[in-house]
């Protein structure tokens, strides 16, 4: 199969995208929510066109194949020997976090516990299913990479907390957990009695997985399974997000009844496109995924290197995997970074979301010039401070 071209990308303004119409932007530049402007590869979209094809669109469950097609890759990719048992079907990750927050709420906790910055519905999902939200920053080494506060977690748990969301690799910083820092996740959840749940969405996005593989919480100790909850999609890699289709993983049958059971009041069946995406996309879409984590690790080769060249005062977190890069910009002592850069053309992720003020997460899913546009943008930007 030939290299994908990823300098080319549909214009997808003025088309009901949620990333680039929302604010009704004009001109403004895109950077922000999690998609990205690649079409997906093409036997997803043949798929998905014989899907229209066929004409009715009704009610929908995972055929053989489609299940096969997700242990096949869990397997190929990961080494996840799974049960199709375990699997349960979803229309999207951020309602799974609540329901991971009922499930734990069910069980008698009143308290779920994660690490900031992170994706927001980690902070705000808990709260759907009536559970308070700890938060423990994460912290970094001298190399800039982030990681678990091991102390500040041991100080902030507490008695009634039931649950500890993990998202790896991590949204928005780019660390790619090590299998000695989940060993030691794993050991604290089962002290302190925690459910694990485990967002894995971004496993296929890792920018060198010789050197940070991915480890799953699939591959930790066989007692910490009873309590594991591993989220994942085909959706952010191949970019068909939109369709909403992702599945948990709960090798616990006691634990799996009950996320059942907590999710059958909160979330719809998954469609039919969601399934033959994700079956045509774990089957056919591994020539295109690894042109597309090259392209990516260019995009942010590229800002690294413009930053360090023409803003040396910031901060940009060493990404081990992800299209989204996370950006500290307190030295420009801005009092609202986001609105500021939104004003000359340039829509970010705000800090503020995640749990950080003064940082922003950059989208770096699209077209080198499109990237540099936005560069050029961000310097015009800064120069008009002063």
């Amino acid at each position: 199969m030939a290299s994908t071209n990823f300098d080319k990308a549909p214009n997808r303004r003025g088309t009901g995208s949620f990333k680039w119409d929302h604010f009704d932007q004009g001109d403004t530049l895109p950077f922000w929510v999690a998609d990205m402007d690649f079409e997906s590869p093409p036997e997803v979209i043949e798929a998905l066109q014989a899907q229209v094809a066929h004409g009715v669109f009704g009610y929908a469950c995972a055929k053989r194949e489609e299940k096969g097609a997700v242990l096949e890759y869990l397997y190929r990719a990961h080494r996840i020997q799974a049960s199709g048992a375990w699997l349960v079907w979803l229309p999207g990750l951020v309602p799974s976090l609540s329901v991971a927050a009922a499930v734990a709420k069910v069980r008698g906790a009143a308290s779920s516990l994660c690490s900031t910055p992170v994706y927001p519905p980690f902070l705000s999902s808990p709260g759907d299913a009536g559970l308070e939200s700890l938060s423990v920053p994460l912290c970094q080494d001298e190399s800039g990479r982030w990681t678990f506060d091991v102390e500040a977690l041991e100080a902030t748990v507490r008695p009634d907390t039931g649950l500890f969301v993990l998202c790896n690799p991590h949204n928005p910083v780019g660390t790619v957990f090590t299998r000695e820092e989940l060993d030691w996740l794993g050991d604290f959840c089962e002290r302190h009695d925690l459910l694990l749940c485990s967002d894995e969405i971004h496993c296929d996005l890792i920018l060198d997985e010789e050197k940070t593989p991915h480890v799953s919480a699939l591959h930790l100790s066989e007692s910490l399974r009873e309590r594991t909850i591993v989220l994942m999609a085909a959706s952010k890699t191949y970019n068909i997000a939109g369709i909403g289709c992702a599945y948990a993983l709960i090798p616990d049958g006691k634990l799996r009844m009950a996320y059942r059971k907590a999710s059958g009041g909160w979330l719809p069946p998954v469609n039919v496109f969601g399934y033959a995406a994700t079956e045509a996309a774990y089957r056919h879409g591994e020539p295109w995924r690894q042109d597309l984590v090259e392209y990516l690790r260019g995009n942010h080769v590229l800002l690294a290197k413009y930053l360090r060249e023409h803003h040396p005062e910031l901060s940009l977190t060493p990404a081990e995997a992800t299209y989204l890069a996370w950006l500290d910009v307190i030295p420009l002592e801005i009092e609202k970074p986001q609105p500021f850069f939104q004003k000359h053309g340039l829509t970010f992720s705000n800090g503020v979301d995640f749990g950080a003020p003064g940082y922003l997460r950059w989208n770096l899913g699209c077209t080198r010039a499109l990237l540099k546009e936005g560069l050029e943008r961000f310097t015009g930007a800064i120069r008009s401070i002063s």
